[in-house]
């Protein structure tokens, strides 16, 4: 092993730890927005460096982290999505008296997510989980109100028990190949209990973060609790995270038909559900929870079908981009507007623009061309029809059209005759506006992007 050599390939991730460091240092000199700046310079500086050298694909230390597309893309998408979760956090809780805490535990979020995202042995991927769920934890009860505690207090429960299970059926792995490393799973091929079991605990882990179905139940209530900018950042960063590690596993995982159709059914249960449940809400923000719900099953389409398709990582790394800017863009709006259908009655009367911008970014969750989520929906419907599974793909189709329904409860309000009382200009308008471009300009170019990845 080349320790220097191995340094340089994880260089991103170094930045990123060193970064959230030094945020901490200025949070306890009570320098609370240097801390902000310092983490905003820091994921854009681990972009920069990422961005150098892509497409470099290497493994680190003795194969237990991979440099290849996900690890790759997770910091081309993850590192801008905290800096503008910095600048949210920035316009909700400033002069709070904790608000340093705040760039803190953003930093060490996304850190835990690029070690999932480049998991290449199974102390990765517990690792990653554990850091990146003790912060959130931390940022969801930072109101200490009564909704933010027990929003805190469920999503621990739920990461304590789905964690332990993880790590015990985890052990099942490990004892069988005798390595803590993905790559030793394939000999797993003639144990198919023990690959199913281990896979069915990986997935209750890996479920608790992205918000999967049936492991999703402390989401709406987190995010309800928390401050906006804080449900705008777990709403992406630890999902994207947590995703791209499940990922890694089924790329070394044996050909196994009940491990892809398991992965295939939750991805269907995910769908339906969060846009079921999300037709009856009427908080804006537990909308888009159960949102994230349902949109985590999309995801599933690419990594079902993850070890055979050459589309799938393509597809899986353009739909996260578009998924971070969708979700970013649409919570910066709800931070702005309001948390009740009610705040976005009339919203066009005074701020048309606005409206537009929120109506780009909802219609792209749903898939409507020329915009990113349909690219991305379109490669993972492609991505599942090519390999078998294109009942998979109807059913991401069918939810599609569901997801209009939940999505037009917040544009048709706006629209509306209604007199509402002029809101105030903010800075976060930046943030909207650079999601809003994001998802235009990546579903335009997507051919474009496809070249890039590879």
């Amino acid at each position: 092993m080349n320790m220097g050599k191995d340094i340089v390939l994880i260089l991103p991730q170094i930045i990123v730890l060193l970064t959230a460091a030094m945020a901490l240092v200025f949070t306890m000199l009570f320098k609370h927005k240097n801390s902000m700046w310092t983490v905003i310079t820091g994921m854009l500086a681990a972009v920069v460096i990422t961005a150098l050298k892509l497409n470099q694909y290497a493994t680190a230390f003795s194969g237990t982290f991979r440099i290849d597309a996900l690890s790759q893309w997770a910091v081309l998408i993850l590192c801008p999505a905290v800096a503008l979760s910095c600048l949210l956090a920035r316009d909700e809780l400033k002069n709070t008296p904790r608000e340093g805490t705040v760039y803190v535990l953003l930093a060490f979020s996304v850190l835990g997510s690029l070690l999932l995202a480049g998991s290449g042995d199974i102390m990765f991927i517990v690792l990653g989980l554990l850091i990146s769920s003790l912060s959130g934890f931390a940022l969801v009860a930072y109101p200490k109100t009564d909704a933010a505690t027990e929003g805190a207090l469920k999503y621990f429960v739920y990461g304590s028990v789905t964690g332990g299970i993880m790590v015990f059926g985890l052990t099942y792995w490990v004892g069988m190949t005798g390595s803590t490393l993905l790559s030793s799973l394939q000999s797993l091929n003639n144990s198919p209990y023990i690959l199913v079991i281990g896979f069915v605990a990986l997935l209750a882990g890996i479920g608790y973060a992205a918000s999967l179905f049936p492991f999703h139940f402390w989401t709406p209530d987190a995010f309800e609790g928390a401050p906006v900018s804080v449900a705008a950042h777990l709403s992406v960063v630890p999902k994207i995270g947590a995703l791209f590690a499940l990922a890694q596993v089924m790329k070394n995982i044996p050909d196994s038909e009940s491990i892809s159709l398991l992965v295939g059914i939750i991805a269907v249960l995910s769908m339906t559900f969060g846009n079921v449940v999300a037709l009856w809400q009427k908080n804006v923000v537990r909308l888009l929870a159960y949102s994230t719900v349902a949109q985590a099953g999309y995801f599933l389409l690419a990594i079902t079908v993850f070890k055979n398709s050459r589309l799938a990582a393509p597809a899986l790394i353009i739909f996260a981009l578009a998924y971070a800017a969708m979700n970013i863009g649409s919570f910066a709006i709800v931070q702005w507007a309001g948390k009740s259908l009610d705040d976005f009655k009339g919203l066009a009367q005074k701020h048309p623009i606005t409206s537009i911008d929120m109506t780009v970014l909802l219609l792209s969750l749903v898939g409507v061309p020329p915009l990113a989520g349909f690219a991305g929906k379109f490669l993972l419907f492609g991505a599942a029809m090519n390999n078998g599974y294109a009942w998979l793909a109807i059913a991401a189709v069918l939810n599609s059209v569901i997801s209009l329904a939940v999505y037009l409860r917040i544009i048709v309000p706006m629209y509306a005759k209604e007199t509402l009382v002029e809101k105030e200009r903010s800075p976060i308008i930046v943030v909207w506006k650079i999601c809003v471009v994001v998802t235009v300009v990546a579903g335009i170019g997507v051919q474009w992007l496809l070249k890039i990845i590879g």
